[in-house]
């Protein structure tokens, strides 16, 4: 592994256990839980069900994967990382270019829902607004970030137990609506699993810092699966009550699933209150986003795979204060321009690209067969759900990938053209 030059000091170990599991969280119990149900069940009806499960198992091999690297090379980058000791630099880079596209796209699409809840008619300007302040909090350090994720998923627990208790709870709840049906067969049930995927997938947060984490070997494998397993029980219980009161259809229709649930159990003063829950949580998930992938961004810039200036590290805060910015300018652009469904089956695609190398990457780590089930069961998982995801989605993922790999060749081309040695 390449150490961090004379310009580029190592970060500082802050997080423990609690701020790791924290972070993940607020990574998670993000805007997905709030918008990924509606399309889930068009996709699948109450097979949502079916889907949420499958989005799980393959995000719990991911998370075992990701624990297990991120424990043998604790330092800043996750995948990047992984795949380049592991399988070599060309799957390093690969990884690194799905995490940091897919994950900026995904930055936007959780601005643009935090402008779509506070202010409709503004939801451009309020989303460049969020990232602006947001990347503010996140170069005074990362300490302070854990601080903010800490109230901000306090805030959305409360919100989301709320609507459970008040849905399951009123007299329009009817068990019979949980009844498994999938209207679009198997392949409706793989493509809510793949929508379901995009609200699961902070859980391994936590493995890109770290090079912040005290006693990584310890801290990270056991923070990625509580972070996981506290984040599957509320979003299972969150997807019963409302498909409890709204049916696979009424959900499937729903502009805004939870805020109707709440309606159709008959306390439609607390839709307001719900609202500004899915805005918190999508403040949450892109406050821990652009903190993930701007660490992504730091290993690259260090590696020379993204331009050398990115990887300085703030002489005060112990941040990576140039790629905060760098980051946070990118998708402040994105958030005023592109459109946010677009954004969310783009973002899909890559961190799912991006999972695939981490669980190729464990899959090296031990010949025993047994140590390698998780690893393949993940990687086929990943595929699965990936190419089961609209259309569009997967040619622009597929294409945006194709224009990365094409970037590395170039690279290597004119590195060994001018003399050979290291690509960079």
């Amino acid at each position: 592994m390449t150490p961090p030059g004379p310009t580029s000091p190592e970060l500082r170990r802050t997080l423990g256990v609690g701020d790791a599991v924290v972070i993940g969280l607020g990574s998670m119990i993000g805007a997905g839980i709030f918008a990924a149900l509606a399309p889930a069940a068009r996709a699948a009806g109450s097979g949502l069900l079916i889907g949420l499960a499958l989005a799980a198992l393959v995000a719990y091999c991911n998370a075992a994967s990701s624990a297990r690297l991120a424990a043998r090379y604790p330092a800043s980058g996750g995948t990047y990382v992984y795949g380049r000791e592991r399988l070599g630099e060309f799957w390093g880079y690969l990884a690194g270019w799905s995490f940091v596209v897919g994950k900026t796209a995904s930055c936007a699409a959780m601005a643009l829902t935090v402008g779509a809840y506070v202010w409709p008619g503004q939801a451009h300007a309020v989303a460049v607004a969020a990232v602006v302040a947001l990347t503010a909090v996140n170069y005074g350090g990362v300490q302070k970030s854990a601080w903010l994720t800490r109230v901000i998923v306090a805030v959305v627990l409360a919100v989301l137990a709320c609507v459970v208790v008040v849905c399951l709870g009123s007299g329009t709840a009817d068990a019979g609506r949980l009844g498994v049906g999938a209207p679009g067969g198997f392949g409706g049930v793989l493509q809510a699993a793949g929508l379901l995927f995009f609200a699961f997938a902070g859980y391994a947060r936590i493995a890109t810092l770290g090079e912040e984490v005290r006693d990584p070997a310890r801290t990270i494998p056991r923070a990625i699966p509580l972070a996981l397993g506290i984040a599957l029980v509320v979003y299972a219980g969150v997807a019963v009550a409302v498909l409890s009161v709204l049916g696979p259809d009424g959900l499937g229709l729903a502009g805004a699933p939870l805020a109707d649930a709440v309606r159709a159990a008959g306390v439609p003063g607390l839709a307001p209150v719900v609202r500004v829950g899915a805005a918190v949580a999508a403040l949450g998930s892109l406050l821990a986003l652009i903190l993930g992938v701007s660490r992504t961004t730091l290993a690259m810039a260090r590696d020379r795979h993204l331009p050398g200036a990115l990887a300085v590290v703030h002489p005060r805060f112990q941040v990576p204060h140039r790629a905060e910015l760098a980051v946070g300018a990118v998708v402040a652009v994105l958030a005023a321009t592109v459109d946010v469904r677009g954004a969310i089956g783009f973002s899909s695609f890559g961190v799912l690209a991006y999972y695939a190398v981490a669980n190729a990457s464990a899959w090296t780590l031990d010949p025993a067969p047994r140590r390698r089930i998780v690893p393949v069961v993940g990687l086929l998982g990943c595929a699965v759900l990936a190419f089961s995801l609209p259309g569009v989605s997967v040619a622009a993922g597929a294409g945006v990938l194709m224009a990365g790999i094409v970037v590395y060749g170039v690279r290597r081309l004119v590195s060994r053209s001018g003399g050979g040695g290291r690509v960079v």
